[in-house]
């Protein structure tokens, strides 16, 4: 069975760090781009971060720049998200997403419509 999980969400203080994890399972993640996306209450989807499936390239939603990074660990089939410097607007629920792509190419996408597996979400709440 295909399945992405995500863990690492919780309850963090502003200014505080999570670190997000996404592993597959039933499936290799080095035919994937891989994308973070996080959904607040009543507003949209959003792109967060984004790799290739070779890990070589990445891509961040300006809001986060500099405060985020994404990484691929080949062995253990997972792509983190360690957040820092987080703040109450980063509250959200975060989804990890798989995109078809070539064995460890260069290609990620920032659109949703183009990754076909889904986690199930991570809540991240960011509160004093």
């Amino acid at each position: 069975q295909l399945r992405l999980a995500e863990s690492g969400g919780g309850l963090v203080q502003p200014g505080g760090s999570l670190r997000l994890s996404c592993v597959a399972s039933g499936f290799s993640l080095d035919y994937y781009a891989i994308g973070w996306f996080r959904q607040a209450p009543g507003k949209e989807r959003e792109g967060v971060s984004w790799i290739s499936s070779s890990g070589g390239n990445t891509g961040y939603v300006d809001s986060v720049k500099g405060r985020f990074t994404i990484s691929r660990h080949h062995a253990e089939n997972t792509v983190t998200l360690q957040m820092t410097n987080l703040q109450p607007e980063d509250t959200a629920v975060y989804y990890c997403a798989a995109a078809p792509a070539s064995f460890k190419g260069s290609w990620y996408s920032r659109t949703h419509d183009e990754y076909s597996f889904w986690g199930q979400g991570t809540q991240v709440t960011v509160s004093s």
